[in-house]
């Protein structure tokens, strides 16, 4: 944006100096237009404007919806350059346009939403239908839309289930502190409780490959709401601890919280799912410490308990599914390649039939402007067909939707509001609702996290964090000045 502003400012002084101010207004119909640029130049001044972090992170939606400006920056800068000008951006610029049509199309699903488990905490837990299909990585994350609170809005949420412990179901934890959020809490925790929401997702997306279990121990460091992400991780982990040879590390999670109520975070690393109960979590050797920061001693007087509500399926919904299934990069190659050369084939018929007569006559030029419309028409039409027709087949061949859609139907008897469904089952050695009793809880104070790190035994230690900016930092600096090269440092937290 430097240089494409420092472009910009360069032909206004020029013009300026040379008493060609009016070429500013100037579109035109052969060549390079002022106008088009200027307004691409503009749209591309906005957004960046919008990432600044005093907008980005106090004003998210307002950055959000800012940088659907990408379309008029690129349209208008195809037009002020002329489209075969403009190919240098082509590649990339294609395979985000497929990109985007495809989470349009997984967009207009409405998803399955089996149940929501309300904290008293003010957070709830989501648990969404899931594809069997379906596999994804520990810290992914989709992007969430509610119609009912708004139809515009869509927020970025952790994933906390793993697709291994929870093959029916997939989870998201929203802690309230937004408007949105709040909305959302306010819906869920009523008194005459939902019996079903309208819900659409795009994603899940993630990190390709994971190197949690390479560590001899992982120390998972977290503030608030930031466990979200080690949620994923544990289930993950309990997982191969249960298979029958996997080798897991030892776990440390320190996980601090502002009151004693936002404990109950906690108990989010044992799914509401009756299908994970086969696990056994005490086969992973984890081991818990909690802070409470701003709170000296247990609140008695807090007697909220977790609520659990159900809700009804209904026929249009759908379990969350991968776009293109499971041969998802075969199904993506052939939808570059085949889109592309249609794309070929239209603007050769309509070059040779159409436009080559005009630029061939001598009193006639084809102009600039209709040539790049109808190029970037038809690279927009050639996609549609395309990604259309895979996105159609693959949801026609998927074999588990029927089944998926009925799974939870007679697991329905439970009321909601009733507490943890299936209270009274366990999870290997631990009850559902007892995981907090096993934490070493401390009030009043804040981890030492450099004496901690440093009374740490292991070859290869994994030290993870996600929390607010000031956690991460300290937890990196103090990495980074120990001796030993056996900590390694990643910051999981997804900030805007």
């Amino acid at each position: 944006m430097v240089l494409f502003t420092a472009h910009g400012l360069g032909y206004i002084i020029f013009w300026y100096k040379t008493h060609q101010i009016l070429e500013i207004f100037k579109w035109n119909k052969v060549g390079v237009s002022n106008v088009a640029g200027e307004i691409s130049l503009l749209a591309g001044l906005i957004m960046w404007a919008a990432t600044l972090p005093s907008i980005r992170r106090k004003a998210f939606e307002l950055f959000f919806y800012t940088h659907y400006l990408y379309i008029v920056f690129v349209i208008f800068y195809v037009l002020h350059l002329g489209f075969s000008s403009s190919c240098v951006v082509l590649p990339g610029f294609y395979l985000f346009m497929i990109d985007r049509y495809l989470r349009f199309l997984q967009s207009q699903q409405k998803i399955r939403l089996v149940s929501a488990r309300v904290l008293p905490c003010e957070a709830v837990e989501l648990n969404f239908s899931k594809n069997l299909g379906l596999s994804y990585a520990p810290t992914s994350t989709i992007f969430i839309n509610v119609p009912s609170i708004s139809k515009l809005q869509w927020h970025p949420f952790t994933v906390t289930s793993s697709s291994d412990t929870d093959p029916y179901t997939l989870s998201v934890v929203i802690k309230s502190s937004g408007t949105w959020s709040k909305s959302l809490y306010q819906k869920l925790s009523s008194s005459s409780p939902l019996s079903h929401l309208d819900v659409s997702i795009e994603g899940p997306y993630g990190p390709g490959s994971t190197f949690y279990s390479r560590h001899e121990l992982l120390v998972l460091i977290s503030g608030g709401s930031g466990i979200t992400p080690f949620i994923s991780i544990i289930r993950s982990l309990v997982f191969k601890a249960n298979t029958e040879g996997g080798k897991t590390p030892r776990v440390l999670l320190l996980c601090a919280f502002k009151k004693c109520i936002d404990l109950s975070m906690i108990d989010l690393i044992l799914p509401v799912s009756a299908t994970s109960t086969t696990f056994d979590i005490s086969r992973l050797q984890l081991h818990i410490e909690a802070y409470v920061t701003r709170e000296k001693q247990p609140d008695t007087n807090d007697k909220r308990l977790t609520q659990t509500s159900w809700f009804k399926a209904n026929l249009l919904d759908e379990p969350v599914s991968e776009v293109l299934g499971k041969n998802s990069w075969l199904y993506l190659s052939i939808i570059i390649s085949s889109s592309f050369i249609l794309f070929l084939l239209l603007i050769g018929i309509l070059t040779r039939y159409y436009i080559y007569p005009i630029d061939h006559n001598t009193d006639l030029i084809y102009p600039n402007l209709s040539r790049s419309s109808l190029s970037m028409l038809f690279i927009c039409i050639s996609i549609a067909i395309v990604a259309t027709s895979a996105f159609l087949w693959n949801k026609k061949q998927d074999k588990d939707l029927g089944q998926i859609k009925n799974i939870y139907k007679s697991d329905q008897s439970t009321s909601p509001g009733s507490g943890y469904y299936n209270a009274d089952k366990e999870l290997g050695r631990l009850p559902l609702q007892s995981l907090v009793q096993t934490a070493n809880v401390h009030y009043g104070e804040t981890p030492d996290i450099k004496k901690i790190l440093s009374g740490c035994d292991g070859s290869s230690i994994g030290v993870l964090v996600s929390g607010p900016r000031k956690m991460r930092h300290e937890v990196a600096s103090i990495c980074t000045s120990c001796s030993t090269d056996d900590l390694h440092f990643e910051s999981v937290s997804f900030s805007w």
